[in-house]
């Protein structure tokens, strides 16, 4: 990988933003109702309204606003939400750090489920072993998260139970215990969905790589079972796994906002359907712009995984 390859993709990344930016600024531009009336009430008179228009920018025109917008956005001063009269910016943050927590949860029972998973299904192709996996992988597949996450509710989160909660949030600050009860149900839910499609592609790939010619050759070398699976197959069979879970970024991102809202979790998910219930403007595009730069630099370390696994992969 080169220095000139790394800085033309951060250059698309760049570009692939400010598409972003001018997209979200539209789209919030052709919601009903106006940030003025929803400040001041719909009782306000028109003068009231147009002087706080002008005080806003909202009097002035389109490119002038996107472009206020935009500086803003790059210097952090990201608005005032218009329903709780607080800057945006901390809003976001705290609800962000919840759903990265979330996420990364989800992420680590992912990897270090799914991909022995795939492995295990891929060495034992055809038998008992495969086919269970095959199974549990079509079924995550087909019963969307919604379901999933309302029967873990009614299974684990009963009261006569008392094994986790059934929604909130409890800062890590108060334990660690308390903290991970309340992000295992939904992490779990989460982890469930990916988990099927991540075992499914690495076991295709892995029983692709099992029947290359490196592989082979391993194996008339002595090798042992294992070492070929861990060291020689499974790196290759990576690549592609990778591609899948990058997606599964976006998945998980949208996937986020369903959860969010099943178990009450006070994450940027749920600030995000608040921001669209209320109509509130500047929340609504912050915390879009943030789950879409999430999404652009997860595919761009996607692509620098590739280089990292399999040395043969050179960028130009």
């Amino acid at each position: 990988m080169t220095i000139d390859y790394l800085l033309k993709r951060l250059s698309y990344m760049a570009l692939s933003v400010l598409l972003v930016t001018l997209i979200v600024f539209s789209i919030t531009q052709v919601l009903p109702g106006n940030a003025a009336v929803m400040i001041l009430g719909e009782f306000a008179t028109p003068d009231q309204i147009a002087a706080l228009e002008m005080r806003m920018g909202l009097d002035a025109p389109i490119w002038l606003q996107y472009w206020n917008w935009l500086t803003n956005l790059l210097t952090g001063h990201w608005g005032v939400s218009l329903q709780q009269s607080l800057p945006v910016m901390p809003m976001i943050a705290e609800a962000l750090w919840r759903s990265l927590a979330l996420g990364a949860l989800a992420l680590f029972l992912v990897l270090v489920i799914a991909i022995p998973l795939g492995v295990i299904a891929a060495a034992r192709r055809g038998r008992v072993t495969d086919m269970l996996v095959s199974l549990v992988s079509y079924i995550g597949v087909a019963v969307p998260e919604f379901i999933i996450g309302t029967l873990l509710l009614i299974m684990f989160a009963r009261p006569d139970l008392g094994w986790f909660p059934s929604g909130g949030f409890t800062p890590i600050t108060e334990g660690l215990w308390p903290f991970l009860r309340h992000l295992i149900l939904p992490a779990t839910t989460l982890a469930i969905i990916m988990t099927a499609h991540i075992a499914r592609q690495t076991r295709s790939e892995m029983i692709d790589a099992l029947s290359s010619d490196y592989v082979r050759t391993a194996t008339l070398k002595g090798l042992s079972h294992w070492t070929v699976l861990i060291r020689h197959a499974l790196p290759n069979a990576m690549i592609p796994t990778i591609t899948v879970t990058a997606l599964n970024v976006g998945y998980l991102l949208g996937g986020i906002l369903v959860i969010e809202e099943i178990f009450a979790f006070p994450g940027i998910g749920r600030l995000l359907i608040y921001a669209l219930q209320s109509r509130d403007i500047p929340l609504i595009q912050a915390t879009t712009m943030v789950l879409s730069v999430f999404y652009i630099v997860a595919n761009l370390l996607a692509d620098l995984a590739y280089a990292v696994l399999d040395r043969r992969i050179q960028y130009d």
